[in-house]
């Protein structure tokens, strides 16, 4: 694994400074570039009370971080690169209050940092993994998270729906129900036709055999484990996912599962390289700016 250590991120960005150089190089190439006031070439340097830079020629500001999650956001530009830092160092995930502590903010400044930085694990990577389109051999699974069942009230736990590549990607995600309609619809919409299924017995999953190679394993029959076909692997992620939430953050709403559970795809995703998974969450703060261009 492509390690990143904390000595290497505080040589990296050591102040704020540091981190609008990122966001410049990232959102506008450097600091030598057409100035969209003056249309020439010039030089542009930071400013001292804004999270600016000035044109040298004309004194054009551009702003690095207009457009990103720290947009209008009084937190150090370091406490966000830190609190990134953290969120991509551990398997398990961060607790808000452990970046309330870490970071020396209030408990609801590291909750919303927290929520932002998963949203944008989410679009990192759908970018930058090549989107949802899974092929080759791919385990689906779905799973129950959360809620609480009480006497006399339907089971409110949340369906999480997962699809996962052998030796590849996972995409996964909370859905409404467990139905023919739903899943049959999430799966054409995203695995390439004539790949290989591997499921449990569900029989949501039986019309997959039209479009897939589909193949099944019999879990009531403590059957794990037929052939080429079993669901281990994603089983192995729901896992790790319960215990974390369990053990991390105690509980999730229904209403933020999705970012967990992006979050959580995230990591996986990127498992082999800390590095790769810290800068492309850099490089994804570039993802507003490019779509609104």
């Amino acid at each position: 694994m492509a390690k990143y250590t904390f000595q290497q991120f505080q040589t990296e960005y050591p102040d704020d400074e540091s981190c609008l150089a990122k966001l410049m190089e990232i959102n506008y190439g450097g600091t030598d570039i057409v100035c969209p006031g003056c249309k020439k070439r010039a030089s542009f340097h930071p400013m001292s009370k804004r999270r600016a830079y000035a044109c040298q020629e004309c004194g054009h500001h551009v702003y690095p971080a207009a457009g990103t999650i720290f947009h209008k956001s009084r937190t150090p530009l370091t406490k966000w690169f830190f609190a990134m830092y953290l969120m991509t160092s551990t398997r398990h995930g961060v607790a808000a209050k452990e970046i309330e502590r870490q970071l020396g903010v209030t408990y609801k400044c590291a909750w919303r940092m927290c929520h932002e930085l998963r949203k944008l694990m989410a679009s990192a990577d759908h970018d930058f993994g090549g989107g949802s389109t899974l092929k080759g051999h791919i385990e689906i699974d779905e799973t129950y998270v959360g809620g609480r069942r009480k006497a006399d009230e339907p089971d409110n736990k949340t369906v999480v729906f997962g699809m996962v590549e052998r030796g590849g990607k996972i995409v996964a995600g909370p859905i409404p129900d467990v139905t023919t309609y739903t899943v049959e619809g999430i799966i054409n919409e995203n695995i390439v036709a004539g790949s290989t299924i591997s499921t449990d017995e569900n029989r949501v999953y039986h019309g997959l055999r039209h479009a897939y190679a589909h193949g099944t394993v019999n879990h009531s029959e403590e059957e794990w484990v037929r052939g080429i076909h079993h669901v281990n692997t994603l089983e192995s992620h729901w896992s790790l996912f319960k215990r974390a939430v369990k053990g991390t953050h105690v509980h999730i709403s229904a209403k933020h599962s999705w970012k967990y559970v992006s979050e959580f795809s995230y990591r996986r995703n990127y498992r082999h390289s800390h590095w790769t998974m810290f800068n492309l969450l850099v490089q994804a703060f570039a993802l507003p700016r490019l779509q609104d261009a």
